[in-house]
């Protein structure tokens, strides 16, 4: 069975992640978390999450988007980039987000959690 890293603190602009402190915005891919160079739901482009797009429906379901410290309609592009690479979305605000990706990486679903600090 697979490890996904757990999210266990956010705020302050970042995320602590297994024990480990991440500065600023953050996608986990595959279960890697990496740094992710977004500030602004109004930022975010398709080529913003190209990392997951190169992965591909087999390894990502669906996307889970923390739009910040409100809940925000991500951009149209990137709802239809998706929605053709055959991949679901569902967002949120960060905090809930975050409690909502250590539920489901639990389960062992195939997500990518990509997340705007607050």
């Amino acid at each position: 069975m697979r490890q996904a890293p757990s999210i266990d603190a956010y705020g302050s602009g970042g995320f602590r992640v297994s024990g480990q402190r991440h500065e600023g915005s953050l996608l986990i891919l595959n279960d890697q978390p990496m740094t992710w160079l977004l500030t602004d739901l109004q930022d975010l482009t398709p080529e913003a999450l190209a990392p997951v797009f190169t992965a591909g429906p087999s390894i990502v379901e669906f996307v889970l988007l923390g739009t910040g410290a409100v809940q925000s309609l991500p951009p149209r592009p990137v709802r239809e980039a998706l929605q053709r690479a055959g991949m679901g979305l569902e967002f949120m605000d960060t905090p809930t987000a975050a409690r909502v990706y250590n539920v489901l990486a639990a389960e062992g679903r195939r997500l990518a959690a990509a997340l705007i600090a607050i």
